[in-house]
């Protein structure tokens, strides 16, 4: 699921595609066909544009206004999980069941390099606020962080001991918080790779995890009760 910028809508991947929902009322606005089985979702900045992560390997550009389908992203080689737009809008992120991270020019839809180092599926990627950095966390139980100018990996932290579900930075991009299948959340220090906090609490998997836009909060979200 994904926000729109303003707040407005909230985008759904669904089996057969997308839903765009009104958020408040939860009322579907648009639907956007021609993907089936989606499994990621995420809204550019200005809040034109979706892109939508498939089982079928492929990524989708779509007009957020009129639904229409702009372009197809073609190069990975199983689902894609992870999708992410650049804070600028102008590149799009997408992590694969292929093991590697693929970096997309969203005008041109030119895929401009792909980040090769990690050894199992990658479950999430996410751009710092100030768009050079691209964390991805893996089935590898590891979180890389990639130069976004360069491709080359910066640095890789270790400290999990099961497999890396979701991987997010917090709005001064100082802190990384990682969420993984040990049932644990954890903060690092970007600058440093440092663990500086493991968060413990849940029993299940730790599957998803988000900062609250002034960086004073963290939700977790966890398949337990």
């Amino acid at each position: 699921v994904a926000f729109s910028p303003d707040g407005r809508y909230l985008a759904v991947g669904a089996s057969l595609g997308v839903v765009l929902l009104d958020a408040e009322t939860l009322q579907p606005v648009r639907f956007f066909y021609g993907h089936t089985g989606v499994i990621s979702v995420a809204v550019s900045p200005d809040g034109t544009l979706l892109a939508s992560g498939s089982g079928d390997g492929t990524v989708k550009l779509w007009d957020m206004a009129t639904g229409e389908c702009i372009r197809t992203l073609e190069g990975h080689t199983k689902w894609v999980e992870s999708v992410a737009f650049s804070p600028d809008g102008r590149f799009l992120a997408s992590g694969s069941g292929d093991n590697k991270i693929k970096l997309w020019d969203v005008r041109t839809g030119g895929c401009i390099r792909t980040l090769e180092g990690h050894t199992d599926w990658v479950r999430s990627v996410a751009f710092s606020p100030d768009g050079k950095y691209l964390a991805s966390g893996s089935k590898d139980r590891t979180i890389k962080l990639w130069d976004v100018a360069t491709g080359e990996c910066v640095r890789t932290l270790k400290g999990h001991t099961a497999p890396v579900l979701s991987v997010a930075f917090s709005p001064d991009g100082k802190y990384l918080a990682s969420t993984s299948s040990d049932n644990t959340t954890v903060l690092w220090d970007v600058k440093t790779g440092v663990c500086t906090h493991i968060l413990r609490g849940h029993t299940k998997n730790v599957k998803s995890v988000a900062f609250s836009p002034d960086g004073k909060y963290l939700a977790s979200g966890s398949e337990d009760d």
